[in-house]
């Protein structure tokens, strides 16, 4: 695969993100990131835990589409728990602010 084609597919797949992303954010109300995924949720609740001096965080989603990437398929899901030692961000839609641009 040549540079030129990497950088087409990545392009494209960028793309498709974009669209779907478009398609389904107007159902949610919470954009949640994470190190290696990216959420959207209708109820976020989120717990910072201490084991053995270490803080992590608990993450509970509830209604959430999930961007994980290293999977190449975006998935719908009930109910999502995460524990991550890294930062998580937490942000909540102002849907009534929100205007994706049409294609």
């Amino acid at each position: 695969m040549s540079a030129e084609d990497l950088e087409r597919y990545e392009t494209e797949m960028e793309l498709d993100l974009y669209r779907e992303y478009r398609d389904v954010v107007g159902i949610f109300k919470y954009v949640v990131e994470t190190d290696r995924r990216f959420y959207l949720a209708n109820q976020v609740d989120v717990k910072a835990r201490s084991e053995t001096g270490e803080v992590f965080f608990e993450v509970t989603l509830t209604d959430a589409w999930v961007w994980d990437m290293y999977r190449p398929a975006r998935r719908l899901a009930k109910n999502v728990k995460v524990l991550t030692f890294k930062d998580v961000n937490v942000e909540e839609l102002a849907h009534g602010e929100i205007e994706p641009p049409k294609d």
